[in-house]
């Protein structure tokens, strides 16, 4: 059976067919969720080839697991989860600075180049040094700031699609914004530190 491109059947509907292994089923699940997929993933991983590489991956994972699949969360939950994870693998396997454009939401002053040249030139200099932090950043935290920075994402939202607790998601929501605050904007004294021990066992 395939699905017609406009109209077609209901998302539970084809998660339903591809647990039994109707592959038509999954491809129409994927061309459903690939924007968004493919969004969140270069959200995570900052470069179209990574994220490329990623969705690769995510749906790969999806498709051997599909049958696992119980619903117990929404799909595009289960696979934002797997998603994540893919990144995490990926970033893991290319951990070094990187100097690739920041998203487009990040939040940099919004300056006329026309009218301040010099209040641009600031803000490219800021630009590249949130780029450098934001990649330096461990994997696990930087996913809780793309879904919270960019997807807007509650921390019980967070802690859903990353399957964490939502302490969790609080703690290293603020270990994120202290680690990127601190290397872009030190104050005196701050080089250097760190979250207490108890907040870090709690991740």
């Amino acid at each position: 059976m395939r699905y017609q491109r406009t109209g077609g059947a209901h998302l539970d509907q084809l998660v339903e067919d591809a647990r039994q292994g109707n592959r038509h089923a999954f491809e129409e699940l994927v061309r459903r969720t690939h924007a968004d997929t493919f969004t969140l993933a270069r959200r995570l991983v900052s470069n179209d080839e990574d994220a490329r590489d990623v969705v690769q991956e995510a749906y790969l994972r999806a498709f051997r697991s599909i049958r696992r699949f119980r619903g117990d969360a929404q799909f595009s939950t289960w696979l934002y989860r797997i998603t994540a994870n893919c990144a995490s693998t990926q970033l893991g396997k290319r951990r070094r600075h990187r100097h690739d454009e920041l998203d487009e939401e990040a939040a940099v002053p919004d300056l006329d180049p026309d009218h301040d040249p010099a209040a641009m030139a600031d803000a490219t200099a800021l630009r590249d040094r949130l780029e450098v932090a934001i990649a330096e950043l461990p994997a696990r935290l930087r996913a809780v700031v793309v879904l919270r920075d960019v997807y807007d994402l509650n921390h019980a939202e967070i802690a859903d699609e990353l399957g964490i607790s939502e302490s969790a998601a609080k703690v290293r929501l603020h270990r994120a914004r202290r680690k990127l605050r601190t290397q872009v904007f030190p104050l005196p004294g701050e080089e250097g530190t760190d979250d207490t021990e108890e907040h870090a066992r709690a991740v």
